[in-house]
């Protein structure tokens, strides 16, 4: 008998598990999706989603992505016999959670690991991933490429997916230039922006077998800069891993964080200019053993304000990356750190004037205090994020996002943007390079 499954995911790895692994296995019929909670997709809340058929083998028609609410429902109508477990940056008892569900409601609960899902690519892969999100991987992803760069050599960044839309269509993504980046939600832009800015072609989409084949066809090396804790989705020839010193213990408490750490042939500590002595240590411990085999580095996150005059005496709203805020834990970014290091006077806070989803979203992360996350996977919830803002009636709002936000929203006062850079300690872009990529050889 055909085993029937549901994927539980986020409009990730979950696609990237059922094309590369369960769409073709005769053993096994994917009878649905479930979408984690507050992600629309590019849909109204309550609408119905399908995935594609076109993406699915002929004859088996569109796959419905249910809410994960639904989860037993679906189980029991759907006459389901295992649920696959697909999306990132949860904690381990989250992912129990979960089992748990599955389990009660009569399923087998699995998981996909790297040597099922990861692609062979017909170019050497240089993969950043991390035990979280926030950890800086983008940064370290855009040293490595401007140091391959000024090798001569062509580089290709491939990201994790956000097919928010016609997923048909979003198949394989390319983005080259500005005029690439028209139209995408405030998330999408987080991903790519920075590196089409510094003059990288970033590659994206729904099938990955695809994205990489293009990808690899323009590329010398290219490098995964992993969305959230994600695994790499190819065979990394080098993989870096990188571990916050902020949130020194979350490598041995989220998925699939710890498996990236347990793999890693590289460990980078991050932020550790902004890190306590203790934390570093504890961050530094957790590397040493969970990944005992590897080197690992010590690096500062930098902080840069582009105009600090503007914030210095002012009263700041700062607006920081959604995703680091959210389930990423944290409890600021770089907006925050360039606020107080150029002396704003007051740090406004944005709850008392918050309208609709931003409210919502400010009420859900209660241990957010004083720093906004810029959320914007709707048109309505940009227009919130902008009446949020202009409520608050701050002297400037300091951006800490990896976009220009001042570009993408209407508000009225003046938008300072806060970059940061890493900074490595012991060695640099190119000495890491080095220790697990051929770079002479492929310049050669």
């Amino acid at each position: 008998m055909t085993e029937r499954v549901v994927v539980m995911g986020a409009a990730g790895r979950d696609f990237h598990d059922y094309l590369t692994t369960l769409r073709d296995d005769p053993e096994r019929r994917v009878v649905a999706f479930t979408r984690a909670p507050g992600q629309n997709l590019g849909v109204t809340e309550g609408e119905d989603i399908d995935f594609p058929a076109a993406l699915t083998p002929e004859g088996r028609g569109d796959i419905p992505i249910v809410p994960e609410a639904d989860l037993e429902a679906t189980i029991a109508e759907a006459d389901v016999d295992t649920v696959f477990f697909s999306y990132s940056d949860v904690s381990h008892d989250h992912v129990m959670h979960a089992a748990s569900r599955a389990l009660a409601a009569g399923a087998d609960f699995e998981i996909l690991g790297p040597d099922s899902i990861q692609l062979d690519v017909d170019a050497p892969v240089v993969a950043v991933n991390a035990v979280r999100t926030g950890c800086g991987k983008s940064q370290v992803s855009g040293a490595f490429a401007a140091e391959l760069d000024d090798r001569g050599l062509d580089v290709a960044i491939v990201r994790e997916p956000m097919p928010y839309g016609d997923l048909v269509e979003k198949r394989v993504e390319r983005f080259a230039d500005e005029s690439d980046l028209e139209g995408l939600t405030v998330e999408e832009r987080e991903e790519y922006e920075q590196h089409v800015t510094a003059g990288h072609t970033v590659f994206a989409g729904v099938d990955y077998r695809k994205v990489f084949d293009e990808a690899s066809a323009e590329a010398d090396v290219v490098l995964w800069d992993g969305g959230n804790n994600e695994l790499a989705f190819a065979r990394p020839d080098y993989h870096v891993v990188l571990v916050d010193a902020l949130r020194p213990d979350h490598g041995e408490h989220y998925h699939p964080g710890e498996t990236n750490l347990r793999r890693a042939d590289a460990v980078v500590v991050t932020k550790e200019n902004a890190a306590s002595d203790d934390q570093i240590a504890e961050a530094t411990d957790v590397a040493e053993r969970l990944a005992p085999d590897a080197p690992i580095h010590h690096a500062d996150s930098v902080v840069t304000a582009e105009d600090p005059e503007r914030i210095a005496g002012a009263d700041a709203l700062v607006v920081e990356d959604g995703p680091t805020l959210t389930h990423g834990g944290t409890a600021h970014g770089a907006g925050y750190v360039a606020a107080t290091q150029c002396g704003a006077a007051s740090l406004v806070d944005p709850k008392p004037g918050a309208v609709g989803e931003i409210r919502d979203v400010l009420e859900q992360y209660d241990h957010l205090d004083t720093v906004l996350p810029a959320m914007g996977y709707s048109d309505e919830q940009l227009a919130h994020l902008e009446e949020t803002i202009d409520a608050a009636d701050p002297d400037v709002v300091v951006a800490g996002t990896p976009i220009d936000l001042g570009a993408v929203v209407d508000v009225e006062a003046p938008v300072v943007r806060a970059h940061y850079r890493v900074e490595f300690h012991d060695t640099d872009a190119g000495a890491l390079l080095e220790a697990g990529l051929d770079i002479e050889g492929l310049s050669g």
